[in-house]
């Protein structure tokens, strides 16, 4: 077990991400959709928020079906984000304001319209047919064409796309235009490994790695076992997450990146085990520095799709983050903390309440719940406003994501009853990757200050009371209450990033409450996720003068025997033994 005196330090640990998804951050020329220009335009609104780091996803020449995780050139910029020389821009405006920048590389899959894959289903004997994976058709009982397995794609579908000229089909996890890469093959490896150099070169700080658990497949391609009878294709993620040589792949980026101390974060989905992950993240391994685990956000969605729903308690919720604390902490392993991203829908409104009269103190319990934990913070374009999701009201028309279409339009060509289409779209306006794609509230003006005509998606209709303009000079905003949390990260770093983390009565239904200990110091964390007022009894250990460093209501109770917390109340209070 590793002692509080043996961890490692490391800037990165330190660090506070500000998460930026391009075409909705800001548009700077008028054609509705955001750019990298607009990004350097609001630099110093990043700054005063107190990131540290700032990831923008991916922004390189793409078709842009799977908005820009589709890349056809990894070495340019798509035009409708800007030039390369807008990226010089972006990184010169933030190193010198101290700020660092990440890049998405997306390794897993190219777009089928980059001419590696466009060569490779051109001709057999292209040298890039062995880039990508194609497999022969199996042959059904009356002759016809079948996919080579029964797996199916993340979004909706088989994973198998077949190719009439070739009489072969090649293997797509997400949509039929993102291909996936053989990384069996070692000249694919080398390709990426230089093209992430190149970056490295320019200037970038460190990448977040796009599904990287899904690098190394089982090589058999074997079908699944059949859970779901009702369903041509079967969820089938313990054969291509994890596979058997995704650790020697992980070696093999870790030396470049380590190369130039950069910062690296991957993303893991459908991986819940911390025994899998540590052999990743631990600090003797030279892998990945952390990675996005997403058991927590994935709390109200069933393991087969987002779109199942799942009930949760709050104590599930402290349950799986003291899960992850602990491990981490006894293993020499990192945390990436985080409950938004641009693939899920607004936390406001997933876990708490977006109603007006509870929107700011639960986006502030959220925001302390997770600020004060152990690990690396990311806080998603927005989620520091407090920004919620898309109305109710508005229909299926409204929304642009090909993972959500594809998945109603797979109900619809099942002839699902419309007890199910009305339960998909519940669960639609509550997870889809839209809400948290809407162009981003700057101001109260027209389209939100965001652009200066109707942007790509339409703005949430309430954006002339919840916007950047109206909360950065607001003490009692949630963009200000955000910017304590990471200045006070900041401040008291030995106990908040690098102390011990400890839940305090566990047992409670609805009250999480924790302790960050280093040395003599300990800070005392209490949130409720209850939207009534309910009593907690205070710990013995506990009660007496605190300092108190942040609250989300005005007036905060002192620490005696037994206190009443308020609807979604939190506060941190720093303690001395």
């Amino acid at each position: 077990m590793v002692q509080l005196t043996d961890v490692h330090r490391a800037w990165w640990k330190e660090a506070s991400v500000y998460h930026i998804y391009p075409a909705s951050f800001k548009d700077s020329n008028g054609d509705g959709v955001g750019d990298i220009p607009g990004i350097v335009s609001k630099l110093d609104y990043i700054k005063k928020l107190g990131a540290d780091v700032v990831w923008v996803c991916p922004c390189y020449k793409s078709p842009k079906v799977d908005m820009g995780y589709d890349i056809s050139d990894y070495r340019d910029i798509d035009p409708q984000y800007g030039t390369m020389e807008d990226i010089e821009q972006l990184l010169e405006g933030l190193h010198s304001r101290g700020i660092k920048l990440i890049m998405d590389m997306v390794a897993n899959h190219t777009s089928d319209q980059h001419e590696w894959f466009r060569s490779a289903k051109a001709s057999k004997e292209s040298p890039y047919r062995d880039y990508y994976i194609w497999k022969k058709p199996k042959v059904g009982k009356h002759g016809e064409k079948l996919p080579p397995n029964n797996w199916q794609s993340l979004f909706s579908g088989s994973v198998w796309e077949y190719d009439e000229t070739s009489d072969e089909y090649y293997f797509h996890l997400f949509t039929t235009s993102q291909p996936d890469l053989n990384w069996e093959n070692p000249k694919v490896r080398r390709e990426i490994y230089e093209i992430m150099r190149f970056w490295l070169t320019k200037g970038v700080d460190g990448f977040r790695m796009d599904a990287v658990n899904f690098l190394s497949k089982d090589p058999s391609f074997r079908d699944a076992p059949v859970t779901e009878p009702s369903s041509k294709y079967q969820h089938a993620s313990s054969y291509y997450c994890m596979g058997p040589r995704i650790h020697e792949y992980m070696v093999e980026i870790g030396e470049i990146l380590k190369e130039h101390n950069a910062f690296s974060v991957g993303e893991m989905a459908y991986l819940y085990d911390p025994t899998e992950i540590i052999k990743v993240v631990s600090s003797d391994r030279n892998e990945l520095n952390m990675v996005f685990q997403f058991e927590l956000i994935d709390i109200d969605r069933s393991f087969s799709h987002r779109y199942t729903p799942k009930k949760w308690t709050p104590r599930e919720f402290k349950d799986i983050s003291n899960k992850w604390q602990v491990f981490m902490q006894e293993n020499d392993g990192w945390n990436a903390l985080f409950l938004e991203n641009h693939d899920w829908g607004r936390s406001v409104s997933r876990f708490v309440s977006d109603k007006p009269e509870l929107r700011t103190v639960g986006a502030k319990m959220l925001a302390t719940f997770i600020g004060f934990q152990s690990g690396t913070l990311f806080v998603y374009q927005g989620q520091e406003l407090g920004l919620a999701n898309m109305p109710k009201s508005w229909p299926l028309e409204k929304y642009k994501d090909v993972e959500t279409i594809n998945y109603y339009k797979q109900l619809l060509d099942d002839d699902a009853p419309q007890s199910v289409l009305d339960l998909a779209m519940s669960e639609i306006r509550k997870k889809a990757r839209d809400h948290a794609r809407l162009p981003f509230q700057w101001d109260s003006s027209c389209f939100a200050g965001f652009s200066t005509v109707r942007p790509w998606m339409d703005v949430n209709d309430d954006y002339r009371e919840w916007n950047a303009a109206a909360q950065v000079n607001d003490s009692l905003s949630v963009f200000s209450y955000w910017r304590s949390i990471l200045d006070l990260r900041r401040t008291y770093k030995d106990v908040l990033i690098y102390g011990k983390f400890e839940l305090v009565h566990s047992s409670h239904e609805d009250v999480c409450a924790y302790q960050r200990s280093f040395g003599s110091d300990v800070a005392l964390v209490v949130t409720s996720f209850n939207d009534s007022s309910i009593s907690w009894i205070v710990p013995q250990k506990f009660l007496g003068p605190g300092k108190f460093l942040l609250s989300n209501y005005a007036d905060v109770s002192p620490l005696v025997a037994e206190i009443v917390l308020r609807p979604y109340e939190a506060f941190m209070c720093l303690l001395s033994n």
